[in-house]
């Protein structure tokens, strides 16, 4: 179930950006084949609004990906669903990695549904306009570091979950050896023929089991901090 948020939609004083906006967006998701309660309950309390710049805040709730600087966008809301929808599949949330905080919207609704959660974010600008976005929302359970994405996060491992949102040329090693041995990883992969395609990566035990899924377009992953 997701936690319950204050409406910081108030103290923006930004009427159109209501819960009645954020639900109509929900229901457009739901039309779409979202099923999962907790995250069109999540979706429907996180103000996007407050993600992305001010000249975009009338598009906030459209079912499209916005630019947030830095050759970055926040993801359209029915990806980052599925992607979230996928990771979880029925299990119980449990500690969760986010590889790309970006403005730090994914990361909100991942501190919703989940107990524990680390984003990494390696562009340092980015780090700290996602903490000043997060402020508004008191989310105590959501760690944000500054780091290379493809290094994962060792010391905060293993994770039950591990969601990217970057396309990566190939699956980094390093986050797949932090799954539990029961975890789930989702990240959009490049294309050998070109695209890209989501892949869900399962852990049993010492074995990783992989499916590739919907078609996606994702900006790319780069190693380093910057």
């Amino acid at each position: 179930m997701a936690r319950t948020l204050s409406d910081p939609a108030r103290t923006a004083g930004v009427g159109m950006t209501s819960a009645r906006t954020r639900a109509r967006m929900v229901a457009r998701l739901r039309s779409k084949g979202i099923r999962d309660e907790r995250v069109l309950a999540a979706m429907a309390v996180v103000p996007r609004h407050l993600f992305v710049d001010s000249a975009l805040e009338s598009r906030a709730y459209e079912d499209s990906a916005l630019p947030i600087g830095f050759s970055q966008t926040i993801s359209q809301p029915f990806v980052v669903a599925r992607m979230i929808e996928l990771v979880l599949q029925e299990r119980t949330p449990g500690k969760t990695l986010e590889v790309g905080t970006g403005c730090g919207y994914q990361a909100a609704l991942l501190a919703t549904i989940c107990p524990e959660v680390y984003s990494i974010e390696r562009i340092k600008a980015l780090h700290e306009r996602a903490r000043r976005n997060l402020l508004a929302l008191r989310l105590a359970n959501l760690r944000l570091v500054h780091g290379d994405g493809y290094a994962g996060l060792e010391q905060a491992a293993p994770f039950h979950s591990i969601i990217v949102a970057a396309a990566a040329p190939h699956l980094p090693q390093a986050l797949a050896r932090q799954l539990a041995p029961d975890g789930r990883m989702i990240l959009p992969l490049a294309q050998p023929a070109g695209g890209q395609r989501l892949l869900l990566v399962e852990r049993r035990g010492r074995a990783y089991q992989e499916s590739e899924l919907d078609p996606v377009h994702f900006v790319p992953m780069e190693a380093g901090k910057a």
